[in-house]
């Protein structure tokens, strides 16, 4: 049995159980999702402060795990903090959900944008764009209006609200795919998917599409 662990790096549970859900019905058979809670980071990481402080909650959150028997780790907010982090402390394959998700949403040349909630963000994710050598084919953020944790307390609203800027991503930017970018937001990114014509992408589910397939590559994958 292959063990792939995710680690949410806001403090929230009931995130952490939601991203787990979401990664086991992406999962194939014989791999098991363990969920892993950073314990002082905000309930939802909404601006670059937060980013940056939750990418150490991340690595302390690794260390204490990281000799238990993983095949694989997801790092499972929409900034990856800590990735290049916890990458250079283990063998392991490690994604995540931001990076995944751009390069699915980018697979084949396509333009593609990001549809969040958090405005402060913004320059994290256009950096990230950047760093993977795909700013040529992003066409940008659309953001809702609001504060973003009132917004995502309210499941409705959240919906519809995400829908109404990913049909601008789409009819205004040309946008080819759509990211729903945020790791809280993973179960709107699957109930959106269904509303469009377009792939709209959930990056949780991308994460764990990418990481199988660096476990199956990897020689460290074939883990008891």
């Amino acid at each position: 049995m292959q063990n792939i662990l995710v680690i949410n790096p806001n403090s929230s549970q009931a995130t952490t159980t939601m991203m787990v859900d979401i990664a086991v019905e992406e999962a194939p058979a014989g791999v098991a999702v363990s969920g892993l809670t950073a314990q002082r980071a905000p309930l939802m990481i909404v601006n670059q402060q937060e980013l940056d402080a939750s990418a150490l909650e991340v690595e302390a959150a690794w260390r204490e795990v990281a000799a238990d028997n993983w095949s694989g780790v997801i790092i499972s907010a929409f900034g990856d903090p800590a990735l290049e982090a916890v990458r250079r402390s283990t063998a392991l394959p490690v994604v995540g959900i931001c990076e995944s998700s751009m390069l699915e949403a980018a697979q084949g040349g396509k333009r593609f944008a990001v549809a969040t909630v958090t405005p402060d963000l913004a320059d994290a994710i256009n950096g990230k764009a950047r760093d993977l050598g795909l700013a040529g084919l992003f066409t940008g953020i659309r953001l809702t209006e609001g504060d973003p944790r009132g917004l995502t307390a309210d499941p409705q609203a959240l919906e519809a609200a995400l829908a109404q800027v990913v049909r601008r991503c789409i009819e205004d930017d040309g946008a080819e795919a759509v990211i729903i970018g945020g790791g809280p937001l993973g179960q709107v990114a699957l109930q959106l998917a269904p509303q469009f014509d377009v792939p709209i992408i959930a990056p949780i589910s991308a994460a764990v599409r990418r990481l199988v397939r660096l476990m199956e590559a990897a020689p460290t994958a074939e883990l008891a």
